[in-house]
């Protein structure tokens, strides 16, 4: 296969080739009001940042004001595993976001730095420079580096617990004046420039080595078993439908990149819950209809990437399934309990017939989704 057009396969081409909370929006407001009172300096030349992409697969989309740079990713990478960058100094960025664990946790759902416990799953930070919306479910946000704020400052729940303690933090991190003065220009600490550093990081990550990569994009035929290809099959089938979700490379519709500027659907609501028989959700999180205070958003969350997913369990926006097992068997039922009548439920989840081979075929197909070489293994 020409590896140049690898890229423009759609779905079933591809299936051809083998026989969290209405305060987010608050803390946004505020934190990029700081952030542009922080001032920035010119940067200085640096060596160009070299993406781990697969030739022929486009590039993603990077701000102007923050371009990638080695040093300014390495700096990102040193802060991300820095447990200073909390208010009380006990948690990092990769406390939630584990490398062996695709950059997920198994945990139901997160703790913050002061033990608050936190609504979500902790998403995996697989391909994020691809990402066209960002969290479980928020609309408005457009670039990682508005993300990063939300762990950073929000306060309701607290995360990383920054709001407040700005200064003190800032001041721990003085050791960092040469490197920001070699990525930056100047050795001013600031969040300006913090938020920019971990965003080049986590714009780094990205994944392309699995047995499926080798297997569609590189001609290895014997990179999947025959089980595997029959999964294959059937996740690009209309029976199953699993890839009106998890759709094109990244295996999710919430995709931007230079081939592709438009942000497909990425919210759906896939029948969790219908706890008031009128489509609402459990323990008060409501998805996406918490920020745009759309009722019939109500329940709607962003579908992931696939990449590495068995690797994240537990799944689901607040990591009630335990294991990928469990989330077949709810798309199959059409839903889990009541939400199979939830009245907001996306038409793409209305149940299927599957056999226990058929099942483990499936299976067998997302494990070839994994991706070793990128946790370390």
């Amino acid at each position: 296969m020409d590896n140049k057009k690898m890229v423009d396969y759609s779905e079933n081409q591809i299936r051809r080739l083998r026989p969290r909370c209405r305060f987010f929006n608050v803390v946004l407001i505020l934190a990029i009001t700081m952030l542009a009172t922080a001032g920035c300096s010119p940067q200085k030349a640096a060596t160009p940042y070299k993406w781990n992409i697969p030739e022929g697969f486009p590039a993603p989309n990077v701000p102007d004001d923050n371009p990638m740079t080695r040093e300014k990713v390495a700096l990102g990478e040193r802060l991300f595993n820095d447990v200073r960058l909390s208010a009380n100094a006990k948690q990092s960025c990769a406390s939630c976001h584990l490398k062996a664990f695709a950059f997920a946790e198994p945990k139901t759902t997160s703790v913050g730095t002061t033990g608050e416990v936190l609504n979500r799953n902790a998403m995996a930070l697989v391909n994020v420079a691809y990402n066209g919306s960002f969290t479980w479910a928020h609309d408005g946000l457009g670039k990682v580096e508005n993300q990063i704020l939300i762990p950073l400052f929000n306060e309701a729940p607290v995360e990383m617990g920054v709001t407040g303690n700005e200064k003190a933090i800032l001041a721990k991190l003085d050791d960092y004046g040469p490197e920001f003065e070699s990525v930056f220009g100047n050795d001013d600490i600031n969040f300006d420039h913090i938020v920019k550093a971990l965003a080049a990081f986590v714009r780094s990550l990205t994944s392309f080595n699995s047995d499926f990569d080798r297997y569609a994009y590189f001609n290895e035929d014997e990179a999947l078993t025959p089980s595997a290809i029959r999964g294959m099959d059937l996740f690009f089938s209309e029976k199953l439908e699993c890839f009106h979700c998890h759709g094109g490379f990244n295996f999710t519709q919430s995709s931007k990149h230079a081939m592709q500027t438009l942000d497909l659907v990425s919210f759906h609501n896939t029948g969790l819950y219908n706890i008031d028989g009128k489509g609402s959700y459990a323990n008060g999180d409501q998805g996406l209809a918490d920020i745009t205070f759309n009722p019939k958003h109500r329940g709607k969350f962003r579908a992931p990437t696939l990449r590495n997913i068995m690797l994240t369990a537990p799944y689901m926006h607040d990591g009630s399934v335990a294991t990928m097992s469990e989330v077949i068997d709810i798309y199959a039922a059409g839903g889990r309990g009541d939400g199979v009548n939830n009245p907001l439920k996306s038409p793409f989840v209305q149940g299927f017939d599957i056999t226990d081979e058929e099942k483990q075929d499936l299976l067998n197909f997302l494990e070839s989704l994994t991706d070793y070489e990128f946790v370390g293994l």
